[in-house]
């Protein structure tokens, strides 16, 4: 064999292999002349939206309507679904009935803390107890040691949203004394600032929210949230549906599954 690995043929090859000779039918094997084999195309999927919980606890309706507010903000954003769902209530039925607190709708389910770890992003609304997160909110924070102590919920981002009864009553300090909440388990806080605009500044009635989250004042339990109110809790559920989407991997379309059974 010659350097250049060229046709020389070996002197031990009396006659042409098998191999080597002309097929029997050269025109039909042709591929040209073979019948063309469709190829099965690969349908793809979409891939899977984000979610977004919307955690909440409402006593008389106001963090409620906040919250379902925030879900059209979520669900706005392409790729990114907002859940409802209600903190487990801590009051017995006769303390509640004695507080006047209307029975709740059955439509929204009540979450345990093991679901969380289910979402790309979080939520939270409470109504405020003397500046800070009421009771039954903080009860279901304190049934997520087993999540705290494995770090499951590190990295996720959250917000809070509030309810108070009064302008002084803790639009600002009801949601930051909760940050401590994320801080443990290493949960990314992500307040609005002033990204609502305009609205941020208007003084020509009275509204809820700060840069830490959407807010309602409820004054004696009586008071209807604003148009204002509300659309800043819109705003907020369409900002966080639009970080959680900034802070997620890329995730590619994906073969359907029934190609692979």
């Amino acid at each position: 064999m010659g350097k250049g690995g060229g046709c020389i043929f070996s002197k031990r090859r009396s006659k042409l292999e098998p191999s080597d000779q002309d097929p029997a039918n050269p025109v039909s094997d042709h591929p040209k002349n073979q019948a063309s084999t469709p190829v099965e195309s690969c349908p793809l999927q979409e891939p899977k939206k984000l979610k977004v919980f919307i955690v909440f606890y409402s006593m008389y309706g106001h963090v409620e309507c906040l919250a379902k507010r925030m879900k059209k903000g979520v669900d706005s954003v392409d790729g990114v679904e907002g859940y409802l769902y209600r903190v487990p209530e801590t009051l017995s039925a006769d303390v509640l009935e004695q507080m006047r607190v209307p029975e709740k709708a059955d439509e929204l389910p009540v979450i345990s803390a093991d679901e969380l770890v289910e979402a790309d992003g979080l939520l939270f609304g409470f109504p405020t107890r003397f500046g800070s997160m009421a009771s039954q909110m903080k009860a279901f924070f304190d049934s997520t040691g087993h999540l705290w102590e494995q770090q499951r919920l590190a990295g996720v981002p959250a917000g809070f949203f509030v309810s108070t009864g009064t302008q002084g009553g803790g639009q600002e300090t009801t949601a930051w004394t909760a940050i401590t909440q994320l801080a443990h388990h290493g949960m990314l806080y992500v307040p609005i600032g002033y990204t609502f605009g305009a609205g941020m500044f208007k003084m020509d009635s009275i509204r809820g929210g700060s840069p830490y989250g959407a807010g309602v004042y409820s004054g004696d339990g009586t008071r209807v949230p604003s148009e204002t109110e509300l659309a800043l809790a819109e705003h907020q559920g369409k900002y966080m549906a639009a970080m959680v989407e900034r802070f997620a991997p890329p995730r590619p379309l994906m073969p359907s599954d029934s190609l692979n059974n």
